[in-house]
């Protein structure tokens, strides 16, 4: 599927948003280049080509870093800001849920997850049992 023409009325950043909403995490691949691209555009950062398709990941990724953020506990508490880097290739920005901010470690191997929250589907991972 090459840039959908929905993407092409709403902008690619909000179409990945309307994709995520619907439950499904889809990333974009140039048809010239074959790489894949995060965050999303309409233009190809490798090559320059327009020719980019969406298409469910893996999901499976690697902590390239982290972060924790400090919060009061009556605002959440702390939270850990994480890069990870999809199987795929691109690099994204989100966090690492189902364990404490301190124990998310460089290397660890993660797998997306949509979580559902009051503002709506968040792209979260989730640890995958082994380091990477």
């Amino acid at each position: 599927m090459t840039v959908s023409n929905q993407a092409l009325e709403t902008g690619a950043d909000q179409y990945f948003d309307i994709q995520l909403q619907a439950g499904m995490f889809t990333i974009q691949r140039c048809s010239q280049c074959d790489n894949s691209i995060f965050y999303p555009r309409m233009i190809c950062p490798h090559c320059g080509s327009d020719d980019l398709y969406w298409y469910e990941p893996s999901g499976k990724g690697t902590v390239y870093s982290t972060t924790i953020v400090r919060n009061k506990p009556e605002k959440g508490g702390d939270y850990n800001v994480a890069l990870i880097d999809l199987a795929e290739g691109p690099r994204m920005m989100s966090r690492v849920d189902d364990m404490a901010p301190g124990e998310v470690k460089i290397g660890l191997a993660v797998s997306a997850r949509i979580k559902q929250t009051e503002e709506g589907a968040l792209l979260v991972f989730v640890p995958a049992g082994e380091q990477a």
